[in-house]
C-alpha cells in the first residue's frame, strides 16, 4: 500500500479507518472485471478502481524468491514470490 492509499484510509487505529481499510481489501478481493481489453494476457495482475473518490489501481508483480528480480517462472510458487502493491492511480 502506498503513502497515497494510505492518506486515503487515515489512521487505522481509528476504527471509522480500520473500516475504510477493510472496504479497500474487500474491494480488491470482489474485483471482476476482467476484459480482453484490459487484461490481454489472461492474468488477472491489475485491476483499478475508485475509493474515496479517488481513482486507484492494484498490481500483482511475480518476483525470485530474493526480491531482487522477476521470476524466470511467475506460475511457479516455489521459485516465486508474489507482491500486491495498491495505488493511486496518480502515483504510478
Amino acid at each position: 500500500m502506498t503513502s497515497g492509499i494510505a492518506d486515503l484510509i487515515g489512521d487505522v487505529a481509528v476504527f471509522r479507518n480500520f473500516r475504510k481499510r477493510a472496504e479497500l481489501l474487500r474491494t480488491i478481493a470482489a474485483y471482476d472485471t476482467f476484459t480482453p481489453a484490459n487484461d490481454p494476457y489472461g492474468e488477472h495482475d491489475l485491476g483499478t478502481f475508485v475509493f474515496e473518490g479517488a481513482a486507484c489501481m492494484w498490481k500483482i508483480d511475480y518476483y525470485d524468491a530474493d526480491l531482487s528480480a522477476g521470476s524466470e517462472d511467475p506460475s511457479n510458487p516455489q521459485v516465486t514470490v508474489r507482491v500486491l502493491t495498491i495505488m493511486r492511480a496518480d502515483e504510478r
